[in-house]
């Protein structure tokens, strides 16, 4: 396991689902010691209700996430270069991240997880597909940087 960055950047294809997961489940996680914010290729759709609902399910809130774009980041000032890891969860947006390493010496990971938005028919097949991806998340984040820390 590695000591915790200062900063880490969760990027994937629209950052409504997967991205705002992995923010969301870090902060809970990890707490405020690094700064960690997510980003999309694209900024076309809202944060998902099914990446809230599944969540919810373990206390991370999610439904004030507002959607942006890396293209947002750089004109809201947000310096991507100041970004110590950038971690990309869909292979678009691992490309994005690696043409951006040209500019900016960053650290970019590849963690493919799960795209769970055109999955399963009914509720509660869509909610199985969202937990999978959420679970995967949960899983490479302790895998990365150990267990959650206990606030109190």
């Amino acid at each position: 396991m590695e000591p915790l960055p200062q900063s880490v950047l969760f990027c994937c294809d629209h950052n409504s689902c997967r991205s705002p997961m992995a923010e969301g489940i870090m902060k809970r996680f990890y707490g405020t010691g690094t700064y960690v914010q997510s980003a999309g290729v694209h900024n076309d759709m809202e944060i998902d209700g099914f990446s809230i609902a599944v969540c919810d399910e373990i206390g991370v809130e999610l439904a004030r996430h507002r959607s942006r774009s890396f293209d947002d980041m750089e004109q809201w000032g947000d310096d991507l270069s100041s970004f110590d890891l950038v971690v990309a969860l869909s292979p678009a947006s691992l490309r994005r991240a690696q043409e951006l390493t040209r500019v900016f010496h960053l650290d970019v990971e590849y963690w493919p997880i799960l795209d769970p938005t055109g999955l399963g028919e009914s509720r509660a097949d869509k909610l199985a597909a969202y937990r999978q991806a959420r679970d995967q998340i949960v899983a490479r984040l302790i895998a990365r940087w150990g267990a959650p820390i206990e606030e109190g």
